[in-house]
């Protein structure tokens, strides 16, 4: 029989179903205190185990190394009972709270780093009443980093990027000292907080969309305006091939194709070709280009500041978004549409993708005046209709 089993039928026997709530309670203390005794051991033996070297036979590399393999730990974990262990040596009433259950493992171990013998009685206290987490973070603080560990955090940062196999996500592995993420993950949440959903965002009912997504639609909208504002235009730009089917929005329009890049759908390269700094190359059936489209569609910076003059926001009935706002043409660029005032309202990312990708469309009246319609072709008034009357979508 099995280790395994014979604790199992142990169990089985004391039927703990047949207890009383305080003998339950009772049991289940004394569960946990055998389980500080035998922390207590653990680590009283990995100490030992370090001053035999009796790891150097298990083909590891280090102690550390070989209480991960042998215990299945992650690394980390492993490097903290090791070094909890040698630290206890020198910390009797640590070992004695362990012991006795007052601190769990992750605490004392946690507690090891910046105890004392003078200090170790009255951080016990402390410590009792706090979380593994907080009793790292102090650690943390009274731990002086040295400089090789420093240089080996800022030496080992690196940002990978590609294409999927089926070219349709683009993905990101990152790692960056600690400074450098805390600046990218303020600068992402303050974006994220700001990003609003599409109506398919929220298939499942949900009333916002989670924080993974909007935290990728942020950074969109970061890179999306850095490239805008690059003035070296040839190497911030982005070439989409597409055949003039597909930018006329034709029933059987191809695929088009950002080149060193991947396959977009057409709906996606139609919007590409109206807000991003893109420059298009017509190409027939074999894929030769028959023309280059002209930067020119991007407004003058002049043009640009009159029409956020004129518009001032994002002219969505009730929205009132100001950043990250593109110049739209009613009549799209691709569709032979004049890049002038008459032809160009201001748009919000969020706005932008409902007319390209949901399928809402804008009329620019006199006066700038906007019409809005809806994907079957509705008039869209924002607002509740008047008391007693019908609504005049």
């Amino acid at each position: 029989m099995f280790e395994t089993d014979r604790i199992q039928g142990t169990v089985a026997t004391q039927n703990p179903t047949v207890l009383s709530d305080d003998e339950l309670v009772g049991r289940t203390d004394g569960a946990w205190n055998s389980v500080g005794r035998a922390h207590r051991e653990l680590l009283d033996l990995l100490r030992e185990v370090a001053r035999r070297e009796t790891w150097q036979d298990g083909g590891a590399q280090d102690l550390t190394h070989w209480v991960s393999m042998r215990y299945g730990l992650s690394a980390w974990k492993a490097q903290r009972w090791v070094a909890g262990a040698e630290a206890l040596a020198t910390l009797p009433l640590v070992a004695q709270a362990l012991e006795a259950g007052v601190l769990g493992i992750d605490r004392a171990v946690e507690l090891t780093r910046f105890a004392t013998p003078e200090t170790e009685r009255h951080l016990i206290l402390w410590a009792a009443r706090r979380s593994s987490g907080a009793i790292r973070h102090r650690g943390d603080l009274e731990r002086r980093r040295e400089r090789h560990e420093t240089r080996a955090v800022e030496v080992e940062r690196f940002l990978r990027m590609g294409y999927s196999d089926d070219g349709m996500r683009f993905e990101l592995d990152a790692e960056l000292p600690a400074d450098q993420g805390a600046v990218v993950e303020r600068a992402l949440s303050r974006v994220a907080e700001q990003v609003p959903d599409l109506p398919h965002d929220l298939e499942d009912g949900s009333r916002r969309a989670p924080l993974e997504v909007r935290r990728a639609d942020a950074l969109v909208q970061l890179c999306s305006g850095r490239i805008a504002a690059d003035p070296d235009h040839d190497r911030a730009t982005v070439v989409v091939h597409a055949s003039v089917e597909t930018l006329l929005g034709s029933a059987d329009a191809a695929n088009a194709e950002v080149e060193d890049g991947p396959v977009l759908a057409p709906v996606t390269a139609q919007r590409l070709a109206c807000d991003a700094r893109l420059q298009v190359s017509l190409d027939d059936a074999s894929g030769t280009p028959l023309m280059l489209g002209r930067l020119s569609r991007t407004p003058s910076p002049a043009m640009v500041r009159a029409l956020r003059r004129r518009d001032r926001a994002c002219r969505f009935p009730g929205c009132e978004r100001r950043r990250y706002t593109d110049a739209h043409h009613v009549r799209w660029w691709s569709r032979g549409g004049r890049t002038d005032l008459e032809n160009l309202v201001l748009l919000c990312g969020f706005h932008h993708r409902l007319v390209h990708e949901a399928g809402w469309s804008l009329h620019l009246r006199s006066g700038a005046r906007v019409e809005w319609f809806r994907p079957d072709g509705r008039r869209y008034r924002a607002g509740p209709s008047p008391p007693g009357l019908v609504s005049l979508d």
